[in-house]
């Protein structure tokens, strides 16, 4: 669900996916950044719900004065979701997120049970 894209309210001409994330995963967690310039975090809605990460919300549409007209216009505000195939399942509880600078960092946090294991192998 892209309602950016489909509300008219990007530029026609622009396909891009809102917001950009950038996902890496160590082992022991994944992290996920998104860009979000202009939204504050409580207009953002974080969500796990199996192995997907949902991050969510609404860019507010910016103020002008009254009588004023656009000359250019090519940022997108509205309504936003992104979904995040985790290679794990997940839980709220193993989820962190914090906002600075208009940067979304989330971690998750990896389940011990989903964690590879060694296996000692015994001499006979």
């Amino acid at each position: 669900m892209h309602d950016l894209e489909s509300s008219g309210v990007w530029p026609s001409t622009s396909r891009v996916t809102f917001p950009a994330v950038n996902v890496w995963q160590g082992p022991d967690a994944i992290a996920v950044t998104a860009e979000l310039p202009g939204i504050e975090a409580d207009n953002v809605e974080i969500s796990v719900k199996g192995n997907v990460l949902t991050v969510s919300g609404e860019r507010k549409a910016p103020a002008i004065p009254e009588g004023a007209r656009w000359h250019r216009n090519e940022r997108g505000y509205g309504k936003f979701s992104r979904a995040i195939r985790l290679p794990f399942a997940a839980t709220d509880d193993k989820v962190e997120a914090r906002m600075i600078n208009g940067v979304l960092r989330i971690v998750v946090s990896r389940p011990e049970e989903t964690k590879p294991r060694r296996i000692d192998v015994k001499a006979a």
